[in-house]
């Protein structure tokens, strides 16, 4: 038992070693990348043409239900197929009128939003390199969204970036496939046309705050707290100090103020909306939200590009940045941390049911 005690702590001090020494190489990395960061940035711009990735999975399943023998009658043909293509675009390039046959194209860009709208400044970076070549007349602009909302300044800026897009007189179309609410449908209703599926939830138009108080938390244990402001409402509601119904009032003013900006937003950009009805908070599942014009079209956004491939190469373009070590140790262990979760509930819900 004592050999056994001396093995644990020794195990224990190794751990504590080990997990000191990451600290360290996490802290001198994440500055240097934060100095990369101040400099420029570091990261790269990711392009992918979208057609080959869908011809890829129609032929490997074509390939798959045939025979042996029909499977190489089969290869044979497209191979020479694709050598046939080429020819032709290599005499179209020679002969110099390979612009004019050109397929229009369709950029794809993605934003998975989180409280802060932190996919904010890859969406911005895509955005610039898309305006430097899509052409107005003919290009397309898809934004595949997902987002619950979040803070109304994070969100404004990202719906600004997608007001670039409509100002370059470049259509945009939004495709929702799970959430676009709140600050996420700022985002959406800023393109010409919202497609969702069935059961995405649309609209949340409206605005949230709240904050906990410890006044009487301290004032029972005798701590006082000073809140020295200069300007009559530098300060309305605080989370230490004694919250006042002056206070409160100014602080509902604000966010009536708010919404008000929110819902002319909106209603400059969906003129269509009774806004009386759809402003008032509630949310609405993709069926619904077409019947009170909160959408266009009921469709999944893997419906929508696999059409957009007939008719145009279709590019997705994103802003990849390097992540820091930090921020590869963080997200493994949220993503851990939540399928743990989801285990638990799941293992919970089963014995429930059973």
């Amino acid at each position: 038992m004592e050999f056994l005690t001396e093995f644990g702590l020794f195990i224990a001090k190794t751990v504590t070693l080990v997990v000191a020494v990451m600290v360290i190489i996490s802290v001198i990395m994440s500055a240097a990348q934060k100095d990369k960061d101040d400099h420029g940035g570091d990261g790269e711009l990711r392009v992918r043409k979208l057609n080959e990735k869908y011809r890829k999975l129609r032929e490997s399943l074509q390939a798959r239900l045939r025979s042996e023998s029909e499977r190489k009658v089969f290869e044979k043909a497209r191979k020479k197929a694709e050598k046939a293509e080429e020819k032709a675009a290599k005499a179209k390039r020679k002969a110099g009128d390979a612009e004019e046959d050109a397929k229009p194209r369709v950029y794809v860009l993605d934003f998975d939003g989180d409280i802060k709208a932190s996919d904010t400044d890859s969406l911005r970076r895509s955005i610039t390199a898309v305006l430097s070549v899509a052409e107005p007349e003919t290009d397309e602009v898809v934004i595949r969204l997902e987002s619950g909302g979040g803070l109304v300044h994070s969100y404004g800026l990202a719906a600004a970036q997608l007001d670039r897009i409509r100002a370059k007189g470049i259509k945009l179309t939004a495709c929702v496939d799970k959430v676009a609410a709140s600050g996420g449908y700022m985002m959406a209703c800023v393109a010409d046309r919202i497609v969702a599926s069935p059961f995405a939830i649309l609209g949340s138009i409206g605005v949230v705050a709240q904050l906990p108080n410890f006044h009487r938390f301290l004032k029972k244990n005798d701590v006082d707290v000073e809140i020295l402001t200069a300007g009559e409402h530098k300060r309305t509601l605080t989370i230490f100090g004694e919250n006042t119904e002056k206070g409160r009032a100014k602080f509902l003013e604000d966010l009536e103020d708010t919404h008000v900006l929110f819902k002319e937003y909106v209603g400059e950009r969906r003129p269509g909306l009774d806004m009386t009805a759809v402003a008032n908070g509630d949310i609405w599942f993709g069926r619904r939200a077409l019947e009170v014009n909160l959408i266009d079209e009921i469709k999944t956004s893997d419906e929508f590009l696999i059409e957009a491939c007939d008719r145009a190469d279709v590019i997705s373009v994103s802003y990849q940045r390097k992540r820091t070590l930090p921020e590869k140790l963080g997200l493994a262990t949220s993503a851990a941390l939540e399928h743990t979760v989801w285990r638990v509930l799941g293992a919970f819900r089963n014995q429930k049911i059973q």
